[in-house]
């Protein structure tokens, strides 16, 4: 490894290129076989890819139901299932605030009246990591937004869950977990397997082939978004702490080797200090191999000022951004792409991680340009109706009806429109023929 933990770049361009997908992606393929082989050989083929993969003996039990999370939860150490309850209540406190924000709709239209519901879907799958490191918390994350939204069916997938999973299963109110991870995971969740539902929505995050396999089956099931490997550009000036930077820059740099964490900063002072608190740091850090390598393929920018820093935090549309500034609400106001915010220097992202409130799946790969983190929003529809009064159809409405039909040539649409008229217009014996 170069003796360089945290290069200094000229622009974002001399980042090292970070391409989720790819037309000639080995990952797509070897991805893409999984899928389609669980897609139509179901449980066979999961349980294939389940020993083959997820480092599962054979026979080994993959279906835990809710006896099985209870008892899980049960034999949690008293202050660990505590810590689990407080995270999750937290949780859920700010996913019923965004329900609650969602409202039914009831408008006056000519003729009647027309609205929307608010409606969840019927069978959620939900997605958390395992391996290295296994996360209770994406487990609370993902599924209690679906439970608050009213989802009838959640089922959870993670390969090989210890009993801290499960528990965390039970505590955040899933129907059943499925032992199994990976791109067979994904499928599983999005076209059934055995005793698993073809699900309405997966959602969670997860290293590059279950990312790869969300984007593949995203036509057949609806998805939360792209979550890629974790992203954090820290903005700051000559007021930020470098030692809390530095700290902060090794919470995401530690997630994978494929982590991207980048400073941009007015100060170059800080730039220098940040580098020299990320070597004292790392020198006794458990996951230092993990996080020196995507240190190195992060690195700082000196900005001219706040309006370059600016200008450059759009381009880049990171994951999380923390703003270690003076003045960092009115610098927060200016920000337009980002999966989340973590606005002043008390604001540490892994507050965000660990269950302050908002959810912590998030986009990157600049995905953060067209869409939002998970929340109860990606488990509703809004589902619209129209209620007209068959004796006050508006006339000059359906006629407008008739005129765009019959300009789109959709002769079968103008007719259906007419009979509305004929109708209304019958017992005043009024011609309905319409030119």
């Amino acid at each position: 490894m170069n003796e360089c933990v945290f290069p200094r770049r000229e622009d974002l361009k001399s980042l090292p290129a970070r391409e989720l997908f790819s037309a000639h992606d080995p990952v797509l393929e070897q991805v893409s076989k999984i899928v389609d082989r669980v897609k139509s050989e179901g449980w066979s083929a999961l349980t294939s890819y389940v020993n083959q993969f997820d480092n599962t003996p054979e026979g080994a039990k993959l279906i835990f139901g809710v006896n099985d999370l209870e008892k899980a939860k049960a034999s949690l150490r008293k202050k660990d299932r505590a810590l689990l309850n407080r995270i999750a209540a937290r949780i859920e406190h700010f996913s019923r605030a965004q329900f609650n924000s969602l409202s039914r709709l009831s408008v006056p239209v000519p003729g009647g009246t027309a609205g929307h519901r608010i409606s969840p879907v019927e069978k959620a799958g939900c997605y958390a990591p395992g391996g290295t490191y296994p996360l209770p918390s994406s487990i609370l994350m993902t599924v209690i937004p679906a439970r608050v939204a009213g989802v009838s069916e959640i089922w959870m997938a993670t390969p090989a869950p210890s009993t801290l999973t499960l528990a965390a299963a039970c505590i955040a109110g899933a129907d059943a977990v499925l032992g199994a991870g990976g791109a067979h995971a994904i499928a599983a969740l999005a076209y059934g397997a055995g005793p698993v539902p073809a699900c309405d929505v997966v959602v969670g995050p997860g290293n590059k082939f279950v990312t790869t396999a969300k984007k593949y089956v995203a036509g057949d099931v609806r998805i939360d978004m792209v979550a890629g490997p974790s992203e954090l550009l820290v903005l700051a000036d000559e007021t930020a702490n470098p030692v809390r930077i530095a700290a902060d820059l090794i919470a995401q740099a530690e997630h994978d080797e494929d982590a991207l964490p980048v400073l941009i900063t007015t100060s170059a002072s800080i730039q220098e200090k940040v580098e020299l608190c990320l070597a004292e740091q790392l020198s006794d850090l458990p996951t230092a191999p993990v996080a020196r390598v995507s240190l190195y393929n992060g690195g700082s920018i000196l900005a001219s000022d706040v309006a370059e820093m600016i200008t450059l935090s759009d381009e880049l549309a990171p994951e999380h951004i923390q703003i270690c500034t003076f003045g960092a609400d009115d610098i927060a106001a200016r920000l337009f792409h980002f999966g989340a915010l973590f606005i002043g220097h008390a604001s540490a992202e892994v507050f965000g991680d660990y269950g302050f409130g908002p959810n912590h799946t998030l986009p990157t790969h600049k995905y953060a340009r067209k869409t939002g983190g998970l929340s109860v929003f990606n488990f509703t529809r809004i589902q619209t109706w129209l209620k007209i009064d068959p004796e006050g159809i508006p006339e000059d409405l359906v006629k407008d009806s008739i005129s765009i039909a019959r300009l789109e040539r959709l002769e079968g649409h103008a007719r259906a429109a007419i009979l509305r008229l004929q109708d209304q217009r019958a017992s005043a014996g009024q011609i309905a023929r319409d030119d």
